[in-house]
C-alpha cells in the first residue's frame, strides 16, 4: 500500500481510487490469500470450539512480525519481541488446555 499511496474515498475519486486497488497485484494477491485463511478459519472452525481456536489466530501477530523483518527489513525492538513471545506462551497454555 505503501507504493499505491495514500488512499481518498470522497465521492469524486471513488471510481480511480478502486481501480488503483484492484489492478494492483500485490493487493490481489493479499486479498487471495486472505479469502485462502477464511476458508481454513471456518474448516478449523467445524472441528473445534471458538474458544479453543481463537486465540489461535493472534498467532498471525507472530507470523507478520517475522515477515516484516524478513520481507521488509523492518527493526524488531526488544519490547515488540517481548509482546510477540508472551503472545506466543499465551497460545502455548491455550493449546494445552485442549480442544
Amino acid at each position: 500500500m505503501t507504493q499505491t499511496g495514500q488512499i481518498t474515498l470522497s465521492a469524486h475519486d471513488i471510481v480511480p481510487t478502486l481501480f488503483k486497488i484492484f489492478t494492483n497485484p500485490f493487493i490481489i494477491g493479499g486479498l487471495a490469500l486472505y479469502v485462502g485463511g477464511t476458508v481454513f478459519w471456518l474448516a478449523a472452525l467445524s472441528r473445534v470450539d471458538l474458544s479453543f481456536a481463537y486465540p489461535f489466530a493472534s498467532l498471525s501477530y507472530v507470523v507478520m512480525l517475522t515477515a516484516s523483518w524478513l520481507l521488509f527489513n523492518e527493526n524488531i525492538t526488544p519490547l515488540r519481541l517481548a509482546g510477540t513471545l508472551v503472545v506466543m506462551l499465551g497460545v502455548l497454555l491455550i493449546s494445552r488446555s485442549g480442544s
